[in-house]
């Protein structure tokens, strides 16, 4: 059954996003982000800019199946159809406002919320993901910053 993982209270969702997949690719992960257009495209620019001397490698979810293979990170569109079927992907990280389809393939789902006072909406949409998770018995862990 898929591992989920709440991280919420972040003060900011795509520094945050960054960090976690610096760390997960690091240790060998193969990653696929969720996220609408504009969040996306902030994503993109600032894995290629994390420092004057690193980048993460990753691709577009609709870029050529060579490299989808050799990205350890890939981002999609929450608005465009369902990715393609990732089968080396074993951790889904959703920044999007629903219920990634297909997340139970994964052998882990990390949701990252922002705070109440900046995303209210944001809070309320990951409260109501939680409760579906929930409702269809699936074991949640949450990791609240300060």
């Amino acid at each position: 059954m898929t591992r989920i993982d709440f991280h919420s209270n972040v003060a900011d969702r795509c520094a945050y996003a960054c960090r976690l997949l610096r760390k997960a690719a690091g240790q060998g992960a193969r990653l696929l982000v969720v996220a609408e257009e504009p969040l996306l495209d902030r994503l993109d620019q600032a894995l290629w800019n994390l420092s004057d001397t690193e980048f993460l490698p990753h691709c577009r979810s609709v870029d050529a199946a060579e490299m989808l293979a050799a990205s350890p990170i890939v981002l999609h569109d929450a608005g465009a159809a369902e990715p393609p079927d990732l089968q080396a992907c074993s951790v889904l990280v959703n920044l999007g406002q629903a219920v990634p389809p297909g997340f139970e393939r994964f052998e882990r789902l990390v949701e990252i919320l922002g705070r109440p006072e900046l995303d209210a909406e944001g809070v309320a949409q990951g409260r109501r993901r939680w409760k579906h998770y929930k409702d269809r018995g699936y074991a949640l862990h949450n990791h609240a910053s300060p």
